[in-house]
């Protein structure tokens, strides 16, 4: 049932108290705005990367893998001459690897139809590999001024908590008046600075524990605030469980040079190098599952393994447990018969470093220049 405070056809606001809260609103983003990178000359290829990358990621962490992209690939076209290994490697540590593919597949496109120039109008963004209708939208408010809406997790906060919203955000029809309300609210020739600002508030004012209420701009517009439901706001949805996942990895190493191999294009983190391993199966010892894994993806048989350390890595709906061991081959003049991988090389610990490796694998890549000493 929808109730009044979540009323598809009542009015939210007065054409008066929206031009108040437009008014109230720039004035506290010229003030309190953080001097972010992309935003000191809203380049549209700098949008765009700014936009990507934040994709739930912290700010701190955007701007600091914002700045070494820009160090390493101040424009489309040096994104699209670069090669994929040199991207993901780049990208490596903000996870959701297959959003750097698509940067990497977009820059390309872009090079061959647009002369490496972002397209403007949302519709033409929506064509380019990895750009949404959210991102869409953003890049084009933006980076371009265009008045479209925009509703991260920040602005759906502030909205819930602003018309005291009896549903969560992303259950109906609670999309539907968040919407309607973005349109509503924003004006039609200051769109870039606006959506930047609902934004900002939200993530420095509007926060999700110990919202600033005391001094927001917004409080007598604030319905959540007058019936004291501020906490309960936004309601939360549905909590998924994470998943746990054990596995365990093999470190070959062969003199002074350790084997890697690449995952498939289609992969789980297709493209990234890895050392050979996988899932453990029902009743099996991680030792176990090494030696069987190994074999299944290499061909290789290995022996003399030694713990190395087990990592754990969280990722959205998944825990996973890493256990890592160094081990050594039984026969060293053997060549892998690839079935997991589309290539392998033999690297020395200090060029091992130069790979993008996911999250789990990097943690242990971190910790054997102390254990192999």
């Amino acid at each position: 049932m929808v109730t009044e405070a979540v009323s598809m056809n009542k009015p939210h606001y007065t054409k008066e108290e929206k031009k108040a809260i437009r008014r109230k609103i720039l004035s506290w983003f010229e003030a309190n705005q953080r001097d972010l990178p992309w935003r000191r000359n809203y380049d549209p290829y700098q949008v765009w990367i700014s936009e990507i990358m934040g994709q739930q990621t912290q700010m701190e962490r955007v701007v600091d893998y914002f700045t070494r992209w820009m160090e390493k690939f101040p424009d489309v076209i040096a994104v699209a001459e670069a090669s994929e290994r040199k991207i993901l490697k780049a990208w490596e540590g903000l996870g959701y690897y297959s959003r750097a593919k698509n940067i990497h597949r977009t820059a390309k496109l872009l090079v061959q139809k647009y002369d490496g120039r972002i397209p403007e109008e949302p519709q033409q963004l929506r064509t380019l590999p990895g750009i949404g209708p959210y991102t869409a939208a953003a890049i084009a408010s933006i980076a371009y001024n265009k008045p479209c809406p925009l509703l991260d997790a920040n602005v759906e906060r502030l909205f819930a908590r602003l018309i005291d919203l009896g549903v969560p955000v992303k259950q109906a029809p609670a999309p539907e008046i968040l919407r309607k309300l973005a349109e509503k609210l924003l004006p039609t020739n200051n769109a870039r600075l606006f959506n930047q600002a609902l934004m900002e508030f939200g993530a420095l004012v509007c926060t999700p524990r110990n919202p600033a209420c005391t001094t927001c701009t917004l409080v007598e517009f604030c319905r959540a605030r007058r019936r004291k439901t501020v906490e309960q706001r936004p309601m939360a949805g549905k909590k998924t469980k994470k998943i746990d996942i054990i596995m365990a990895c093999g470190i070959i190493r062969r003199n002074d040079a350790f084997y890697i191999q690449r995952r498939l294009a289609d992969d789980v983190w297709g493209g990234l190098w890895e050392f050979p391993g996988g899932r453990l199966k029902d009743d099996e010892t991680p030792e176990q599952a090494v030696c069987r894994e190994i074999l299944e993806e290499t061909e290789f048989s290995v022996f003399r393994l030694r713990p190395l350390a087990t990592v754990v890595h969280h990722y959205t709906k998944y825990r996973v447990t890493l256990h890592g061991f160094t081990c050594s081959l039984r026969k060293s003049s053997e060549t892998p018969v690839l079935h997991a991988a589309d290539r392998y090389i033999w690297v020395p610990l200090s060029g091992l470093a130069d790979f993008p490796f996911p999250a789990g694998h990097r943690k242990l890549l971190a910790i054997l220049p102390d254990k192999i000493k």
